[in-house]
Order: structure tokens, then sequence, then C-alpha cells
């Protein structure tokens, strides 16, 4: 299988050196990684062909609520597992895990990530 037609997993969060800093460690680990760095991107690579063996996705994504998008994911393709990426003390582990299969408390380690990302990637 080509490295293109692997499944990917999709990084959504607007600070781009967060993006940077999962793209690069999960890459290292063997995941191909798109990114999104707005809810409009994260629709544009959703909408594609893309096949989503995860999603990383930051609750403040700048221009929309995760939230949102995760219930709204969990209605339209409840296959792809999400795993929130999050710096607020003031979301709670019940509201997340009402759309969530998992919550990533920023800052984290890189074992953190990647032991997430290994336990829920459908690849």
């Amino acid at each position: 299988m080509a490295a293109q037609d692997r499944p990917a997993v999709v990084v959504a969060d607007d600070d781009d050196a967060m993006r940077m800093l999962c793209r690069i460690n999960l890459e290292l680990s063997g995941y191909r990684v798109v990114e999104a760095g707005s809810g409009e991107e994260l629709e544009r690579v959703l909408a594609g062909a893309e096949t989503v063996a995860l999603l990383l996705l930051d609750i403040n994504l700048g221009d929309r609520d995760g939230m949102d998008i995760a219930r709204a994911l969990k209605e339209d393709r409840p296959e792809i597992p999400i795993a929130f990426l999050t710096g607020s003390g003031f979301v709670s582990r019940k509201d997340t895990a009402a759309v969530g299969d998992a919550t990533i408390r920023k800052p984290f380690t890189l074992e953190e990530l990647t032991e997430t990302v290994s336990r829920l990637a459908r690849t």
C-alpha cells in the first residue's frame, strides 16, 4: 500500500507549532499525518478522499468549537476515533467522553501522544 493510501492521523489545531510537533513525532513513529489549521481546513480534509485513522482535535480550534465539530462528526462518521487536544483546565472529562475517545492535556509528553495514537488509530 502506497503511503498516500494509508489511513491518516489528522491533526486539527490552530497552533502551527503544535501541529508541527505532532506531525514530526507521529511521522517518526510511522504514521501518515495530515494537518488542518482551522475548522474550514478540517472540513476540506474530511470531505476529501482521506481515510482517517484518528482525529486529534483541538477543543478551541480558533474559528470553530472542537466539541461542536466532534458532535457533528460522530453523527456523520462515527467510525473515526477522536482524541481531544486541550490546554484548558475548564474542560471536563465527562464532557469530552460524551463525544470523544480520549483527551490529551497540553502540555503533554511525546509518550502520551504516541501511546494515545497507538491505542486509538485504526490503521
